[in-house]
């Protein structure tokens, strides 16, 4: 087992590594730059830069290198802590991120945790009775969810929220807590408000992990194993949940590395319609402006962010299933 640790840790390093080159190229595609972005806009309003002008800002920028000098001096600068600075918020990227990343993670987190806690017993539930009434009802539910866009629902939430409750769902806090350090009435003030984003966020993840635990465990029923136990007088209980519900759990948990980055990245639409002061928006503003050492730092973090999950799911799949092992056999 600790060998197979090991050896993951060397290839996510290595992954890491190889992600880091192919972000920054990504991020580089798009004809020009944030300087010529901003030499242009500034022309467009009568202002003049001579070529020494442009050398400097471009050295004050950073983008005077070549390719490969410009990621070298990101890449080693990374891994010291130093993530670059924002051309567009003039501001470190480790200070904006530091702003932006607790309350991201908070978020995903608890969508995470509510998906799971929602759609493991909803699909168990399905599977027990199938075709009763409360497996139609859940199956139309899960249908619904994954056909409305999670930006539509929110607007619906908000439109519902604030004409019959008179209730605001935007924004993670209350306008006394917006700016006021960290308390414990801000702490409560954020969970009062982040319930509304995560049954957002959280919804067609949901109604997808439904289906799968459905299926998986349908599968797992038919099977001739749990006809025998029946035989022998298992009782019904310790008979589902020790042995089927076991193994339909895998391919839920086999994709916990891509419920983390698919979290971060998809509440970016929602995060805009809603306000909320995560990371989504900022990579929007970051892409649309060409802000690259900003952008490179988001997207890098969210392909970590898979790795690590990616990493995650294989340890937890190991002690789920104890068919599972990574150890030669003498």
């Amino acid at each position: 087992m600790w060998g197979y640790v090991l050896r993951r840790v060397s290839y996510m390093l290595l992954t890491i590594w190889a992600l880091s080159f192919v972000v920054f190229v990504i991020i580089q595609l798009p004809p020009g730059d944030y300087l010529s972005t901003y030499i242009s806009s500034q022309q467009a309003q009568g202002n003049t830069f001579d070529d020494a002008a442009i050398a400097a800002l471009r050295r004050q920028y950073g983008l005077d290198g070549t390719f490969f000098d410009q990621y070298w001096k990101w890449i080693t600068n990374f891994l010291q802590g130093d993530m670059g600075r924002s051309f567009e918020w003039n501001q470190p990227v480790t200070v904006l991120l530091a702003e932006r990343l607790p309350l991201t993670m908070i978020l995903s987190i608890s969508t995470l945790i509510f998906v799971y806690i929602v759609a493991i017993p909803i699909g168990i539930y399905s599977a027990l009775n199938q075709y009763s009434l409360g497996d139609y009802v859940f199956s139309t539910i899960g249908f619904i969810g994954l056909a409305i866009p999670n930006f539509m629902l929110a607007l619906i939430l908000m439109y519902v929220l604030f004409k019959y409750f008179g209730l605001s769902a935007g924004g993670l806090f209350s306008d006394q807590y917006a700016t006021a350090p960290w308390s414990l009435g801000k702490v409560l003030d954020l969970f009062q408000h982040l319930w509304v984003p995560v049954i957002v966020i959280g919804m067609a993840g949901t109604a997808g992990l439904i289906r799968v635990m459905r299926g998986s465990l349908l599968d797992e029923l038919g099977k001739q194993y749990v006809v025998t136990a029946r035989a022998k007088g298992v009782r019904e209980r310790r008979l589902i949940f020790k042995y089927p519900v076991r193994i339909a759990i895998n391919p839920i948990v086999s994709t916990i590395g891509w419920q983390l980055p698919r979290i971060v990245s998809g509440e970016t639409i929602v995060a805009i319609v809603l306000s909320l002061p995560t990371t989504g928006p900022l990579l929007y503003r970051a892409l649309l402006s060409q802000d690259m050492y900003l952008a490179g730092s988001i997207v890098l973090t969210l392909g970590v962010l898979t790795l690590v999950g990616t990493f995650i799911s294989d340890i937890l799949l190991v002690m789920v299933d104890p068919r599972i092992s990574f150890e030669k056999k003498a």
